[in-house]
């Protein structure tokens, strides 16, 4: 059986600056308090189940607004990538705690972005999934933001076009849905000034995935669930090939999708681990291609 990589895959420039300090972290060991992350630091179990194993606590932000918790001066926090709000980044300050800021370089200048904006008096029309933590600290940072999720949410919002607006865009937002955006903005508006830091990453995954999906009878899409790149992933490759499959990682695998596959395409969304790309793709050749005799 004939395995072929997405030719973009796997970490991201972010989620690998956030490891390698935490495990610098962990490794210098010049902390006397406890190691707390915020929230998991990136959207992958393998990863959250690693940093445990190297002392880190998971720290939930409802813990910390509800004081559940009690953190002291000698407490560590690592802040995700995604970020957090500032409701929470004023609590952590306020107890005078060490503070590592692992929030990508692109959701720093898309929150940099909305505040320069509404100090210039612009309304700001926000595209991504509000539930997602990026976005929910992204717009926690403005007072009058409007979120919407999809082309439709988007056209059926009201314009005052007496006001001038900025389009801010989520990190992981599927290009294409970006540029049908822009597309339909310019052509209908001419008072909202768009800014899109749609991760250069995410792109070429998308892409990658794109292409990937047309060239094998099968893909393997792998990532934790709750990764909003990896799903955008998915959504890609399920509309190009039927037979696309998204895992997190080898116990997941069935060997029913193997019947009759010659070819399978593997990516991976920007949070997981090389580690469990391998063991997948030894998995297929150990177990799957012996049992159908390929």
């Amino acid at each position: 059986m004939e395995i072929k990589r997405a030719e973009k895959m796997g970490f991201c420039f972010g989620v690998a600056g956030a490891i390698n300090l935490c495990n610098k972290i962990a490794e210098e060991k010049n902390f006397q308090g406890n190691l707390f992350i915020l929230g998991m630091l990136v959207h992958n179990k393998n990863v959250t189940s690693d940093m445990e194993k190297k002392g880190f606590k998971t720290l939930s932000e409802e813990d910390l607004k509800e004081e559940k918790i009690k953190l002291n001066k000698k407490d560590t926090v690592i802040i995700r990538a995604h970020g957090t709000t500032k409701e929470i980044y004023d609590i952590l300050e306020k107890e005078k705690v060490k503070i590592y800021d692992a929030t990508c370089v692109f959701v720093e200048r898309i929150r940099k972005a909305l505040i320069e904006a509404e100090k210039n008096g612009k309304k700001i029309i926000f595209i991504g999934d509000r539930y997602h933590p990026e976005v929910k600290g992204i717009v926690s940072f403005g007072n009058d933001v409007t979120i919407v999720n999809s082309f439709e949410e988007f056209t059926k919002f009201s314009v005052d076009k007496e006001k001038e607006y900025c389009l801010l865009t989520q990190t992981t937002l599927n290009k294409e849905l970006f540029f049908k955006i822009k597309e339909y903005t310019e052509k209908n508006y001419k008072n909202i000034d768009i800014f899109s830091k749609i991760c250069g990453a995410t792109y070429e995954r998308q892409k990658a995935v794109e292409k990937l999906a047309g060239e094998v009878e099968m893909v393997l899409i792998v990532g934790d669930n709750k990764s909003s790149n990896t799903k955008k992933l998915y959504e890609i490759s399920k509309s190009v090939n039927e037979k696309s499959y998204l895992i997190q990682d080898k116990t997941e695998l069935n060997s029913s999708w193997f019947n009759g596959i010659k070819k399978v395409g593997i990516t991976a969304g920007a949070s997981t681990p090389e580690e469990i790309i391998l063991e997948i793709e030894k998995e297929i050749r150990g177990t799957f291609d012996d049992k159908h005799g390929l």
